[in-house]
């Protein structure tokens, strides 16, 4: 039989949030009696199949040691970098190359166990080099004109997916991948695009809608509702 690759999850947390309008950055605004980061951390430390969790923290940051879970066994921090990309890659560098990179967004604290094991059975599979949570487009979609809010035309939304996260690479290809992208100044919006960039396939796992991205104010009281539900 044979050994299941070690689980790591990475959690880019060095971004500052301006959408919210807050006095701190979106990972520290607290939700259902937690900070949304802890959320997160929690919703992946507690899921049997993940090893660690890897953290990268802005330089500056003056929050994240005054959580209850900032000495957890279980949790590593890593320095951020500028962009999303970067703050990945310095995470990846503590992790061996033939584990698995589960990243994740910091702002998406309604992560299900359910989406996470549906997630991992791209492991076992040889058609893909990994895959990712996303959720196909239901809503008609507009291309406006460039710099404008208005419409050019309507975007078919036949094979359109919403991309979201956990993301799921092997650590040594997606370290290889980023590293090649950002070298060419390539666009790394996720760790998908820096995979597809270098070439290879990535499945598209149906996730579970309730997994949002807290990126404005009025994402909170959405996001408090689904995490009430999976209590």
């Amino acid at each position: 039989m044979s050994t299941k690759p070690a689980i790591y999850a990475v959690i880019p947390a060095a971004g500052i949030g301006t959408r919210m309008q807050a006095d701190r950055p979106k990972q520290y605004l607290t939700l259902a009696g937690k900070t949304i980061l802890e959320h997160t951390l929690n919703a992946l430390a507690s899921h049997a199949a993940i090893s660690e969790v890897i953290v990268a923290l802005h330089p500056d940051d003056p929050y994240f040691t005054d959580l209850p879970v900032a000495g957890s066994p279980w949790l590593t921090t890593v320095t951020g970098g500028n962009e999303r990309a970067d703050s990945v890659l310095n995470a990846l560098r503590a992790l061996s190359d033939d584990s698995w990179a589960l990243v994740h967004d910091a702002a998406r604290p309604c992560l299900d166990h359910e989406d996470i094991d549906r997630l991992l059975t791209v492991t076992d599979r040889d058609d893909v080099a990994g895959g990712i949570l996303a959720t196909p487009v239901r809503d008609t979609m507009k291309r406006a004109h460039a710099g404008q809010a208005t419409v050019a035309h309507t975007e078919s939304r036949d094979d359109l997916w919403h991309a979201l996260t956990p993301q799921l690479f092997p650590t040594g290809l997606l370290r290889q991948a980023l590293t090649d992208g950002l070298a060419a100044g390539q666009p790394i919006t996720d760790e998908a695009s820096a995979m597809e960039l270098a070439g290879f396939e990535v499945a598209l796992i149906d996730a579970n809608p309730a997994n949002i991205k807290i990126t404005r104010p009025a994402d909170l009281p959405l996001a408090a509702f689904y995490l009430q539900q999976q209590t």
